[in-house]
C-alpha cells in the first residue's frame, strides 16, 4: 500500500457505483494527485491482485471488504482528519427532507452474534424508547443481507441506527453550518445532562470517538435507563450565534417529526457543560445514536460497530418495535 492506492480505496469507498480509471483520475485531482488513466489502471491492477478491489463488468472497479479493512487500518497519519472529513462529506450528501420524511439519512451499522440476538434486542428496547437516541427508526438484517452497501457477516445480525450526524445534514440544508467538535461520555443525574466525563476531538482522531468509548466500556446506559442517572454517549457541536433562533425552531420541528433525542443548546460565547466554544459560536449537545449498542456491550455481548457507515433511505426504516416484530416473524 502507498498513499495513492490508499486514496483510490478512499474514493471507491465513497461511491456505491463502480468507477472507471477515467473517473478515478478526475477524482484524484481533488486530492492533489495528477495521474494519467494508464497509471491509474496500473494501481488498480495492484489493488486487484491484493483483493482490495474487483472488476464489476465494464463499468469499472468497486472496493472489496478486504479493501475497506485496509482503509480502516492503513496510514494512521492520513486518517487523523478522516473522521471530520467523513462527517462533512456525509452531511453534504444527506438529502433527507424533514417535511416529506423522505431522502437519505446516515446510519451507524452494528453487528452482534445471532445466538445472543434475543438478549441484545431485550437490552436495547428501553434505550430506543428513551430520549437517549436521536430516533427509534432502525433497519435489522440477517447474515448475507445488506444494509445500504454493507453486507451482514455470517453468524451475525446487523442493526442500522440513525447517526446523529444526520442532524448536521438537516441543518446544512436549512443554511445552518454545524461544526462537530467532540465525541464524549456525559454523566446524567436525575435525567439531566450534568457534565462530560470524557472527550475526544473529532479533528484529532482516526477513529470515531463513540466507538472507542463503547469498547472501553466507559458508559453506563443501562443504569441511566433504570435510575435516570448514569453515563451516555453524546457529542458537542457548534453553530454560529446568528443562527441560534432558527436552529432552535428546526430542532422543535425535528421533535414533531419523530426525532425525539435530547438536544441541548448553550448560551452564546459561553462554555456548555464546562466545555469552551469558539468566538461567536453556540454549543450544542446531541445524544449518540449508538447508545443502544453501548448498553449491549455493557452486558458483555460483543458488538462490531461502524459509525457513520452508510446512507440509507429514511422511508425504508421502521420503528424499533415494528422492525423487531417483522424480523422475528420472517
Amino acid at each position: 500500500m502507498n498513499k495513492i492506492m490508499f486514496t483510490i480505496l478512499r474514493i471507491l469507498d465513497r461511491h456505491k457505483e463502480p468507477l472507471c480509471s477515467k473517473e478515478l483520475a478526475k477524482e484524484l485531482l481533488s486530492y492533489g494527485i495528477d495521474l494519467s488513466e494508464r497509471t491509474v489502471r496500473y494501481y488498480l491492477k495492484l489493488l486487484d491482485e491484493k483483493d482490495m478491489t474487483r472488476v464489476n463488468g465494464k463499468k469499472g472497479r468497486i472496493i472489496t471488504d478486504k479493501g475497506r479493512e485496509e482503509l480502516n487500518h492503513a496510514f494512521v497519519s492520513e486518517r487523523v482528519n478522516f473522521i471530520i472529513s467523513k462527517i462533512d462529506s456525509l452531511a453534504y450528501l444527506t438529502d433527507f427532507n424533514l417535511d416529506t420524511l423522505k431522502g437519505n439519512v446516515i446510519l451507524n451499522i452494528s453487528f452482534f452474534s445471532e445466538k445472543r440476538s434475543k438478549d441484545a434486542f431485550k437490552i436495547m428496547a428501553p434505550v430506543f424508547a428513551s430520549k437517549y437516541v436521536m430516533s427509534d427508526k432502525v433497519k435489522i438484517a440477517k447474515a448475507g443481507e445488506q444494509i445500504g452497501d454493507v453486507v451482514v457477516p455470517a453468524g451475525c445480525i446487523g442493526l442500522g441506527t440513525i447517526c446523529s450526524i444526520t442532524l448536521n445534514g438537516i441543518f446544512l440544508k436549512a443554511g445552518i453550518p454545524v461544526t462537530s467538535r467532540y465525541g464524549g461520555v456525559i454523566e446524567v443525574v436525575n435525567g439531566t445532562l450534568s457534565r462530560f466525563t470524557s472527550l475526544i476531538s473529532y479533528e484529532g482522531s482516526s477513529i470515531d470517538p463513540l466507538e472507542i468509548f463503547i469498547k472501553g466500556k466507559m458508559t453506563d446506559v443501562i443504569k441511566a435507563m433504570k435510575t435516570s442517572s448514569g453515563k451516555i454517549l453524546a457529542s458537542l457541536r457548534e453553530i454560529p450565534i446568528v443562527s441560534l433562533k432558527e436552529a432552535v425552531n428546526l430542532t422543535e420541528k425535528m421533535v414533531a417529526k419523530g426525532f425525539n433525542g435530547t438536544i441541548v443548546f448553550g448560551k452564546p460565547n459561553q462554555p456548555l457543560l464546562d466545555v469552551p466554544v469558539g468566538v461567536d459560536k453556540v454549543g450544542m449537545i446531541i445524544v449518540g445514536g449508538l447508545n443502544p449498542i453501548a448498553a449491549v456491550e455493557e452486558s458483555g455481548i460483543f458488538t462490531d460497530n461502524m459509525a457513520m457507515s452508510t446512507l440509507f433511505e429514511y422511508s425504508r426504516l421502521q420503528s424499533f418495535n415494528e422492525a423487531l416484530s417483522a424480523f422475528l416473524f420472517r
